[in-house]
């Protein structure tokens, strides 16, 4: 825990660069802390929509914080201003590239070449972006010392996720490293109020690992979680049974149940650490394997739904199917699809079946629309469906009750349910003879 008191704002503007999931919730916290903050996004739509006060995306508490900000504290604009800056922080998005796995770093290069054109001597510039180790002195350094020649340079990873952005931007220890120690030292005065509990690690590389190891070990966690599934169904058994009993008052590590692992940071974090494996002379075999378990489940999930509309005589050409759940998880609920289950499905089924449609409680019609689905009302998506898919755990589809079900859908239907959400009521006794349950990790 850092025992410095909070730092009273700089009458200099701070800059946030990239106003997505990450940025936006990060701007109006420091806002709400009396800095001057200046929101920087490429995209008109973004700007445009962050000046109504209706961002683009979905996350508790951003909407509300947006009404109620001075307009003072927090302004939107295309670029960096003229004026002198206290500090920039670096949101912008930091993707693989979907063939190769490699960074792409085409986002943060611009962003870093822009703040090198407003960078002055004692502008302290925060990558908060998730990077591979190395990218913050190889890649955005180089950028800056164009401009000056001892830039302030320092990585401060976020950790949260959708859904309590706003409550974990404040409630999580804050990693920070810097290039030196004065890069450490006013990245910590910057970040206090809301982040009062930091850790500082000794080097920027450190920070930049900190991040990767925390997210390609969940990715770890819950491959295994995947791994005991695919065991589990092979041999015709209940993965979450045994994994239950496992766990059970016994004194060791718990073992995770299985599920979709989605995201776009769990997506592509293990194979920017997997980068920084290649880099090291180590190829992080684990990493790799747990992301190979973990990207198998949409398709395994979609093979069994196959096999099982085969069994029970429906052509597959000739089926309807509806995908309960767009976003890539559902609790807490959060309207961000990159990295979903969901996508795959589609690329999976939609050529192949006579009508793919899809529900979720917060992605937009548009936005389901756009990923190959039909967008649907949950009882129209239901009506004559022969199979009905449930990708996510949010609690709005407990109420996929048998009796709702067998009202709508096609006699017979196959449900396959990631989360075991609707177990209770689908895989009882009373419902076995009416449709066929499926879920993850059930033999």
């Amino acid at each position: 825990m850092n025992d410095l008191t909070a730092a009273v704002p700089s009458p200099r503007p701070l800059a946030v660069i990239g106003l997505g999931y990450i940025g936006l919730p990060l701007a109006l916290s420091l806002a709400g802390e009396g800095h001057r903050v200046i929101g920087v996004d490429t995209s008109p739509d973004v700007r445009q929509a962050i000046a109504g006060g209706t961002p683009l995306f979905h996350e508790p508490g951003v909407t509300e914080a947006l009404a109620t900000t001075p307009a003072d504290l927090f302004s939107v604009a295309d670029q960096l201003p003229d004026e002198p800056l206290q500090a920039v922080i670096l949101c912008v998005g930091t993707a693989v590239d979907p063939k190769t796995h490699r960074p792409d770093l085409r986002h943060l290069e611009s962003a870093a070449a822009h703040v090198a054109e407003h960078l002055s001597p004692d502008t302290l510039v925060v990558v908060r972006s998730t990077v591979s180790v190395g990218t913050c002195r190889q890649t955005v350094l180089p950028l800056l010392a164009r401009s000056v020649a001892q830039p302030l340079l320092a990585s401060c990873p976020e950790r949260t996720i959708q859904g309590v952005a706003l409550h974990e931007i404040r409630s999580l220890p804050q990693i920070i490293g810097g290039i030196d120690e004065r890069s450490v030292q006013r990245a910590a005065e910057l970040l206090s109020a809301v982040c009062p509990d930091q850790v500082t690690v000794s080097s920027i590389e450190a920070a930049e690992l900190v991040k990767l190891i925390c997210n390609a070990h969940t990715d770890l966690i819950y491959g295994f979680g995947n791994e005991i599934a695919a065991l589990a169904e092979g041999v015709g058994l209940d993965a979450n049974e045994v994994i239950a009993a496992a766990n059970l008052r016994y004194p060791r590590p718990d073992l995770s149940r299985p599920g979709f692992v989605g995201g776009s940071c769990l997506v592509k974090d293990p194979y920017l650490l997997l980068d920084a494996g290649r880099s090291a002379g180590w190829p992080a075999p684990m990493v790799a394997a747990a992301r190979q378990v973990n990207e198998s489940v949409p398709h395994r999930a979609v093979a069994r739904v196959v096999a099982a509309l085969e069994e029970r005589g429906t052509p597959l050409a000739d089926a309807k199917v509806l995908v309960c759940g767009v976003a890539y998880k559902g609790r807490p609920e959060t309207d961000d699809v990159r990295g979903s289950a969901a996508v795959d499905v589609a690329a999976s089924l939609g050529s192949r079946v006579r009508s793919l449609v899809a529900h979720d409680f917060v992605v937009t019609p548009e936005r389901i629309s756009s990923l190959g689905f039909v967008p649907t009302g949950l009882d129209d998506g239901l009506a004559d469906a022969d199979a009905v898919i449930v990708l996510v755990d949010h609690p709005g589809y407990q109420e996929l009750t048998a009796d709702r079900l067998l009202t709508y859908a096609a006699k017979q239907p196959v449900v396959f349910d990631m989360w075991g959400i609707t177990e209770p009521e689908l895989a009882a006794p009373s419902a076995r003879n009416e449709l066929t349950y499926l879920r993850l990790g059930r033999g």
